[in-house]
């Protein structure tokens, strides 16, 4: 008997956190507006496609896209109603989806295989689509296709507010023509590699031995190939309330700069650590991660005693970056994770002479709360002048 045919659906909330705060101000609609840290240091969280069209884009430094598009509207951002929306979007999804795994905040994967034999897919997905937006009022697109690969480049391509279905057999129709930069992974360096070779498109890429891809780009190539012809075996994995916290960040350039790099870690760790506190969990174990310009990943982690504080997991962090690097060597990505989380009230008790320390983390996450993450920061991650 043939295997059933995949069915992945691929649901994102459009500029997430750009509607929810039009949601809640309305006046803020049809303008350049920009989620995101302070003029001088923060970065860009998100944007709305007004901003966007100025070249604003997420991730970027908050200095670049004022001056990209300086009439932007700056919001620092909800915490607590980003969380709220993006619950009341899991609850509709669980309410109907078979299998689903949620991504991220703004982002879930439906596993539809076998339903054919109940419902059309297509107009199941539609359905729920309108559901979400009827009752929420947020924007949310979809890619439906039959793995998770092309289910989400559908999703990029139907943005904004729009949804497409790759049917089955026609992956490589439908990627063929689209930049090889659609690939996740594929950052400048690799895409120079590409466009030095002649590649582009993504039938360019597919129609490249897959030896030669090897040869220039190793074993990484040969992934790259495999994508370029729709072939994706990723699982939707089951939801469940998250395990971990973690954040990561690509570098716009390769750094052996170390000073700058722990100062990007400690601003990590301060950044995970705030948001452990708001959500009253406390951490047993913590995690380095380190990627470099050949997409060489290593990381390494080690257990602590449950803490939900700045000045005893930064250390710690410190230490297990100083053990995984590789002096001289140019880092790409830098990544911190908390896990082996618990309930802060429960471990309370752990902490020795806890209730002062609390009371001053709680009076800086405060003013944290009420003038953004970046308000307060430890003396290393302020960037020397002069």
């Amino acid at each position: 008997m043939p295997d059933p045919q995949r069915y992945i659906a691929h649901f994102d909330l459009d500029s997430f956190f750009v509607s929810v705060e039009m949601l809640n101000d309305p006046s803020l609609k049809g303008k350049a507006v920009i989620v995101g840290g302070s003029k001088d240091r923060g970065v860009v969280t998100t944007c709305s496609y007004e901003a966007r069209k100025f070249g604003v884009r997420s991730a970027m430094p908050m200095a670049t896209a004022m001056k990209l598009c300086p009439h932007a509207i700056l919001v620092r951002g909800t915490r607590g109603e980003y969380s709220r929306f993006s619950r009341w979007v899991t609850d509709i999804i669980a309410a109907k989806a078979p299998l689903f795994e949620k991504a991220s905040i703004d982002e879930f994967y439906i596993d539809l295989t076998g339903m054919d034999k109940f419902f059309d897919p297509y107009k199941w997905t539609i359905d729920l689509r309108t559901e979400i937006m009827e009752k929420t009022q947020l924007p949310i697109s979809f890619g439906l296709a039959t793995n998770k690969m092309i289910a989400k480049i559908a999703t990029d391509e139907a943005k904004p507010n729009g949804y497409l279905f790759v049917q089955p057999g026609m992956e490589k129709t439908f990627l063929a023509p689209l930049p090889v930069s659609k690939f996740s992974g594929v950052g400048e360096h690799t895409f120079m590699a590409l466009k030095a070779m002649g590649i582009h498109t993504i039938k360019e890429l597919s129609e490249t031995p897959v030896t030669v891809l090897e040869k220039k780009l190793g074993k990484y190539g040969a992934d790259l190939w495999k994508k370029s012809q729709g072939i994706h075996t990723g699982e939707v994995h089951p939801y469940h309330e998250a395990k971990s916290i973690s954040t990561e960040n690509t570098f716009e350039e390769n750094s052996h700069d170390i000073e700058f790099l722990l100062r990007e870690l400690v601003r990590m760790t301060e950044r995970v650590a705030y948001e452990l506190r708001q959500d009253e969990k406390l951490t047993g174990c913590i995690a380095v991660k380190i990627r470099y310009p050949d997409f060489e990943t290593t990381s390494r982690q080690t257990t602590i005693d449950y803490t939900l504080r700045d000045d005893e997991l930064i250390p710690v962090a410190i230490d297990l970056f100083h053990k995984l690097y590789r002096k001289g060597k140019p880092v790409r990505l830098l990544g911190v994770r908390l896990s082996e989380l618990t309930n802060h009230a429960v471990q309370a008790s752990l902490f020795d002479d806890a209730e002062k320390k609390n009371n001053l983390y709680k009076a800086i996450d405060e003013v944290k709360n009420k003038f953004g993450k970046t308000f307060l920061q430890k003396a290393r991650t302020v960037k020397k002048s002069g």
